[in-house]
């Protein structure tokens, strides 16, 4: 799983034939590991991350549209990432304008809990944006968690099914993290995993300088256009 994890990290349009192909197992096989690790083909194709029965879709909102400053889009996903011992999962909510992190959780499931936790502690900070963006997947889905989005008069869209280029911040977020933190160290605990994350989402948001930002660091951005924004209100 650590292997494939890496492989469609530089892969992502690769699926269970490819994958199968590649590390000589079965294709059964490798739709097992990618369905417990949350993955798919990021071409149109069946997805591991469904809604279930009775759940309600809504429509992409996102295509064409500009963004045009912080909490205009939110989006969140969910990631795998692998330990000495088993795996756990990741969830982070991100704003789309400034690459900023509000939340993120772990969870050694992929109950909806955890996906609910990381939007009501983002939704916490006084900020809300105007449309959230998810997958399909059953977390997204769910009463529980679209209650939450209705309850802030959040816009609700999601992902086409197998278009994981809809959601591409965050897509590029787990990338960056998988790359600069995970590929590279070993955690034989969830406690020191989470340690180390809470240090490297600290300093992607306040001390990475991206060049799709113009070299400033997401908080820069992500706060420095608020207080802005603000502040024209105030004027006007």
């Amino acid at each position: 799983m650590k292997v494939i994890d890496r492989y469609h990290m530089d892969y992502p349009a690769f699926g269970s034939r490819q994958i199968a192909h590649e590390f000589g197992i079965s294709r059964g096989r490798a739709r097992r590991l990618m369905r417990n690790m949350g993955i798919s083909a990021i071409s149109p194709s069946p997805r591991t991350s469904t809604p279930r029965a009775g759940h309600a879709i809504y429509p992409y909102l996102l295509r064409n549209v500009a963004i045009t400053g912080p909490n205009h889009v939110w989006s969140t996903d969910i990631t795998f990432i692998p330990m000495a011992c088993g795996f756990v999962y990741l969830t982070a909510v991100i704003d789309w304008h400034s690459r900023y992190v509000l939340s993120w959780r772990l969870s050694n499931t992929l109950d909806r809990g955890f996906c609910i936790e990381a939007l009501e502690s983002a939704l916490s900070s006084g900020f809300k944006p105007e449309i959230f963006n998810t997958d399909q997947g059953s977390q997204y889905t769910s009463a529980d968690f679209i209650n939450v989005l209705k309850h802030h008069n959040i816009q609700i869209s999601m992902d086409g099914r197998g278009r994981a280029l809809d959601n591409a911040f965050i897509e590029r977020l787990w990338r960056t993290v998988k790359y600069e933190e995970i590929y590279l160290n070993h955690y034989d605990s969830v406690w020191e995993l989470e340690d180390r994350l809470t240090a490297w989402f600290d300093f992607y948001c306040n001390r990475r300088r991206h060049s799709a930002l113009n070299y400033r660091c997401p908080a820069e951005l992500f706060f420095g256009s608020v207080v802005a924004e603000k502040e024209s209100l105030q004027r006007a």
